[in-house]
């Protein structure tokens, strides 16, 4: 199997998976609706998937580093389903969080190890190859809203076991890629680690960005749907279509942010993408009508475009722990966002919607300061990309090993 069927394979698998993600958001609005939950009460639905994963995930990236687990990819794509279809089976608030938190173990087992298996698969990764492997987890997202719209259309949430089949897609996707990659020698052990030392110091500076970016990103999933109504006038057809606006144009920026790194280096692509979305996020808080939905969709692209490349820059900041950098960077300060839902939802409670999501605009502009002075990594290997996209041709060296300019 050809390597670039192999990350469309993992990316098709990584989409199934994150459409559970997703899910979690998406429900949000039926919560309120029929369960009557405050901003408070919904939003820590959305901790309850946040919190285990933020913790789980950087441990299952250790134990990739030190040893293979291809198996976890179909395992947790499967919990990543089952918890969110049991979601809405129970009226309990507590059997809900415990669901909720059932399927952030599964999205944490998931993703260190992908990660690796995406590295391994494109002979040694690079930010075109997990561009391409983060679009799936974009396209998951961005057909959640209108999955769990249409679920919920048939029947409420007492439907949501339908939400689980995607998994049992996914896990179909996922084996015939992992058979590829196994014949070729790469899953038998954990990636093999790249030149040079661990820079552990701008880890930690760009794992802190990513958090400023994990809190916009989050506190915008949760309440851009119910904002979205209050600011249009519509109904939940305006909310669900909101947060589609909001993941799918997560996919373009993805796609947009390894184009941008094949000619600018990636730490400058992250700065100007972070000044674009603090604008952006300003244009959601005090733009009323349809013109929301532009500035969702700018503040949607502003936040990916970074995405997969700060997962590339981790792996090159920690050569020889590929695994925990793709556990941290996908896993933990990208769950950390969650525990900053229940503080945006306390405050939306007490005081207006607007008012709670207008900080947000605040944090990328520290993500920027934070990413100020860094530097690019040399890249650890030449055959980074996995080649061009259908129709195109092949690019040019990645901007890896040009030196930082920029914002």
């Amino acid at each position: 199997m050809s390597k670039t069927k192999s990350i469309a394979l993992l990316s098709a698998g990584h989409a199934c998976v994150d459409v559970h993600q997703g899910a979690v958001a998406a429900l949000v609005p039926f919560f309120v609706a029929e369960r009557g939950y405050g901003y408070a009460a919904a939003s820590g639905i959305v901790l309850a998937a946040s919190a285990l994963s933020s913790v789980a995930q950087p441990l299952f990236g250790a134990l990739t580093d030190r040893w293979a687990m291809p198996w976890l990819l179909p395992v947790a794509t499967l919990l990543a389903g089952a918890g969110i279809g049991l979601c809405g089976v129970s009226a309990s608030y507590t059997a809900t969080l415990a669901f909720a938190a059932l399927s952030g173990l599964g999205v944490a087992a998931y993703h260190p190890e992908a990660a690796r298996v995406a590295r391994l698969a494109a002979a040694g990764g690079g930010h075109r190859a997990m561009a391409w492997f983060s679009l799936g987890g974009n396209v998951g997202f961005a057909l959640s809203p209108p999955l769990v719209w249409a679920v919920a259309s048939l029947g409420g949430l007492r439907m949501s076991p339908l939400l689980a089949l995607p998994a049992l897609v996914g896990c179909a996707l996922c084996l015939p890629a992992l058979r590829a990659v196994r014949s070729a020698g790469g899953a038998a052990g954990p990636a093999a680690g790249g030149a040079g030392g661990d820079d552990v110091g701008s880890f930690v500076r760009l794992s802190l960005a990513v958090v400023c970016r994990s809190v916009v990103f989050v506190g915008l999933s949760a309440f851009v749907a119910l904002f979205a109504q209050q600011r249009t006038g519509g109904g939940p057809a305006a909310g669900t279509a909101a947060l589609f606006v909001l993941y799918l144009g997560g996919a373009a920026g993805t796609v947009l942010g390894g184009r941008l790194a094949d000619r600018w280096d990636r730490v400058t692509v992250c700065r100007w993408s972070y000044l674009a979305t603090a604008a952006a996020v300003a244009g959601i808080v005090t733009v009323p009508g349809p013109a929301l939905y532009g500035f969702v969709a700018l503040a949607s692209m502003g936040l990916y475009v970074p995405f997969s490349l700060q997962v590339t820059l981790a792996q090159d900041f920690l050569p020889s722990r590929v695994g925990t950098a793709s556990g941290v960077t996908l896993g933990l300060t990208v769950s950390v966002g969650g525990l900053a839902g229940p503080l945006v939802g306390g405050l939306a409670d007490a005081t207006s919607l607007r008012t709670a999501l207008a900080p947000l605009a605040l944090l990328p502009l520290l993500a920027w300061l934070l990413l100020r002075t860094l530097r690019e990594p040399a890249a650890p290997r030449a055959a980074a990309d996995i080649g061009p996209a259908p129709g195109q041709a092949a690019p040019g060296p990645p901007g890896a090993g040009r030196a930082a300019t920029g914002p």
